[in-house]
């Protein structure tokens, strides 16, 4: 039997062993960790949105400047097939008021039991605590933890750089010298902003519900929550992106909130009149304790700008991202350029990449899982024709 070797067991490199196995191939998968999918079992503390269900152009169109090269793969894997996927493990699956979709069940851990009982079923092996180190003189593959193994296909699915205590650390740029990667940066993460000692009394840990943010001409609506440092949530997160390339040019990024989306300029003012103290304006007018904090924070600091302007568009300064650390994603990872269209490094021939070590990054909605199993499903393919041709 030809064998293959997959590093990594996360979404990416579990379905990249399905395709293997499903074939044939003898596949050994390694881990790093005492066990599979930390990062996939903690996405779903939460409730586990695997995909979205937006017409597939829209879709696409959130990876933004990795979306060309992206489409293939997830046109052949689209989240209709995801969904069936998904349903052939036993695991139902609906759509949310959001176009989310989630597990009937809303957990990750079912999905993941099923899916390792598949596998163990088709004759995966797999090795846990074994780190991949790279390559000896020979083109083994070397570990510590297991012995070094001379696959006839390799798959590498080792993830990106975010919450380093799941697993994925980027410490794989090592042994991948030689080899173009853009640096990894925080992606869907907090941003981080001064406020007064007053304010994170009284606001850190409160929502803003139902706003939009903007910035260099995109906006998002949704929820944030206020940190002792800055800010955090979805609306933040989809903007990421403009916010971190803001960041890196001038040292800073200007974030606008609009705390009454639904109410206009002319239509907030005439809420605001009289000659009530501001907090029972503001109270007046619908802005929630967390919002009306925001208001007066900017009003303490000596902003001189009209209450309604304020509201509609509150200035707010922002000095950096959350560290990676504390990332959901990140984006970086190995280029484009060096893969073939199957996802093969050209640099070495038999070894296919998948999953977040290559360079894309997404929003959070189900566009992370997405195109993880999506690659992952995609070099599991390529590295079977790549068998098939010898």
């Amino acid at each position: 039997m030809r064998r293959a070797a997959i590093i990594g067991a996360g979404p990416a490199g579990l379905m990249a062993a399905e395709q293997l196995a499903q074939a044939g191939i003898a596949v050994t998968l390694y881990e790093r960790l005492p066990s599979p999918a930390r990062k996939f079992l903690m996405a779903g503390r939460g409730g586990l949105n695997l995909t979205h269900s937006e017409p597939l152009p829209q879709f696409l169109a959130r990876y933004g400047a990795a979306s060309a090269w992206l489409a293939p793969f997830i046109e052949a894997f689209p989240p209709e097939a995801l969904g069936a996927w998904c349903k052939g493990l036993g695991i139902e699956t609906f759509v949310g008021t959001s176009g989310r979709v989630f597990p009937r069940d809303m957990k990750a851990t079912p999905l993941l039991r099923a899916w390792l009982k598949r596998l163990g079923g088709l004759g995966v092996t797999l090795v846990t605590r074994a780190t991949w180190t790279g390559w000896d003189a020979t083109g083994a593959l070397t570990f510590e933890g297991a012995p070094a193994i001379a696959p006839d296909v390799t798959i590498l699915a080792l993830g990106g750089a975010s919450w380093p205590r799941l697993g994925s650390d980027g410490s794989w740029v090592a042994a991948l010298a030689g080899i173009a990667t853009t640096p990894f940066k925080p992606a869907n993460c907090g941003v981080l902003h001064h406020w007064s000692a007053h304010f994170i009394t009284r606001a850190a840990g409160l929502p803003l519900k139902r706003i939009v943010a903007s910035t260099g001409g995109q906006a998002a609506a949704g929820e944030i929550t206020i940190t002792r440092t800055g800010l955090e949530g979805g609306a933040i997160y989809a903007l990421s992106p403009p916010l971190r390339a803001q960041i890196e040019q001038s040292g800073q990024a200007l974030l606008r909130l609009d705390l009454r989306p639904s109410l206009t300029l002319e239509a907030l003012a005439a809420k605001l009149g009289g000659s009530e103290s501001l907090a029972t304006k503001l109270r007046k007018a619908g802005l929630s304790s967390a919002a009306a904090a925001l208001v007066q924070e900017l009003r303490h600091r000596g902003s001189n700008a009209p209450i309604p302007e304020l509201v509609k568009a509150l200035p707010l300064t922002i000095t950096g991202m959350a560290g990676l650390e504390r990332a959901i994603s990140s984006a970086g990872g190995v280029k484009r350029t060096e893969l073939t269209p199957d996802l093969m490094l050209r640099a070495r021939p038999g070894v296919f990449l998948a999953g977040e070590m290559l360079d894309w990054e997404a929003p959070t909605g189900g566009y992370l899982l997405q195109a993880c199993f999506a690659t992952g499903r995609a070099a599991g393919q390529g590295a079977l024709r790549w068998l098939a041709r010898g």
